[in-house]
């Protein structure tokens, strides 16, 4: 199993019950398929660098899982089905990308209890 990392955006008109629901459907399609999540950060509502089909802001979502090569294929072609997503990047984290995350993961946690 290998981990990734993959980042979507969700336009920017959903409701925030449709934006959740939509966060559901693609981690249903990960843990169906076999893969573990590790992390899941709502990044919220953020400006784009550049209009994407004319909107200048979406909902911004990051998951961390660990899941087989063949399930990438199935989670990305849900995305471009998909018409609530406007952008998406699925990357295999190599083990210095993992450490980083994990660090970064235990940071937010220590934040949060304070």
């Amino acid at each position: 199993m290998n981990q990734y990392e993959t980042v979507f955006i969700l336009t920017p008109v959903l409701s925030d019950v449709q934006m959740k629901e939509a966060v559901e459907k693609f981690k249903g399609i990960l843990t169906a398929e076999g893969a573990e999540i590790i992390n899941e950060e709502n990044w919220g509502l953020k400006k784009l660098a550049y209009p994407i089909q004319k909107k200048s802001t979406g909902f911004y979502q990051l998951i961390e899982f660990k899941a087989e090569p063949q399930v990438i294929e199935k989670l990305e072609i849900n995305f471009r089905r998909d018409e609530r997503v406007i952008r998406f990047l699925t990357f295999k984290m190599d083990k210095y990308a993992a450490e980083y995350a994990a660090k970064r993961r235990n940071v937010k946690s220590t934040k949060k209890e304070d």
